[in-house]
C-alpha cells in the first residue's frame, strides 16, 4: 500500500496478490465464453440483420470481454472477423487487484481503510442478492431519507448474509450463504 495526504483526504493505492487473482480467473472465464460463442456465429448461416443481433447480444452478456477483442463486421455480407486485441489487455492486466481509495478518514490504518473498502463490496453484494431474491430492481433515490433507508436495508442485507454464513461455516461448507439461498430458491418453486 502506498499513501497520499492532500487537502484532508486520504489516498491510498493498495495491490491485493488475491483479488489479482481472482480477477484474472474472472476476465479469463468472460473472455472464453465470450470466444467461445464469437467462433458459434462466425459458423453460423445467418442474414446479416440476424448476425448483428447476436453480436449485440454477446455483447451485452460479456462487456468488458467485448473490449479486449476488436469485431470487424462485413459492410455487405453476413461475415465478421475477431482478434484479441492484445494492447488492451495488457492495460487491463496492469489494472487488475489494484486500487486507489479515496477517503476522509485521514487517521486510519491504510490496512484498516482496505479492510473497510472489502466489507463495503461485500455489503454491496449482499444487497445486491436480496434485491435479486426480492425481484426489486432498479433502485434510484433522489432524497436524503430514501438514500438512508437504502443503506440501512444494504447493512441489514449484510448482516443476514454474514450471520448465516458465520452459522453455516463450522459444518465446513465453502461458499454456503449463497449456495444456502440458492436451495433455498429451488424448494420455493
Amino acid at each position: 500500500m502506498k499513501l497520499l495526504a492532500h487537502d484532508g483526504e486520504l489516498y491510498v493505492f493498495a495491490e491485493s496478490h488475491d483479488r489479482i487473482t481472482k480477477e484474472r480467473g474472472m476476465r479469463k472465464r468472460r473472455l472464453k465464453r465470450l470466444w467461445g460463442r464469437l467462433h458459434k456465429l462466425a459458423t453460423m448461416q445467418l442474414t446479416r440483420k440476424e448476425l448483428l443481433m447476436k453480436l449485440g447480444a454477446a455483447r451485452s452478456q460479456y462487456p468488458a470481454a467485448w473490449r479486449l477483442v476488436d469485431v470487424t463486421i462485413d459492410d455487405e455480407q453476413a461475415a465478421f472477423t475477431y482478434q484479441l486485441n492484445r494492447e488492451r489487455l495488457a492495460h487491463v492486466r496492469r489494472r487488475e487487484g489494484r486500487y486507489l481509495l479515496r477517503t476522509n478518514l485521514t487517521g486510519n490504518d491504510p490496512a484498516e481503510l482496505w479492510r473497510y473498502y472489502i466489507q463495503l463490496v461485500q455489503v454491496e453484494e449482499a444487497f445486491k442478492n436480496l434485491k435479486g431474491d426480492l425481484a426489486i430492481r432498479p433502485i434510484y433515490h433522489q432524497h436524503e431519507p430514501r438514500i438512508e433507508a437504502h443503506i440501512f436495508i444494504a447493512f441489514l442485507a449484510y448482516c443476514l448474509h454474514a450471520t448465516l454464513a458465520q452459522q453455516l461455516r463450522p459444518h465446513a461448507l465453502a461458499h454456503a450463504a449463497q449456495r444456502a439461498r440458492q436451495v433455498r430458491g429451488r424448494a420455493d418453486a
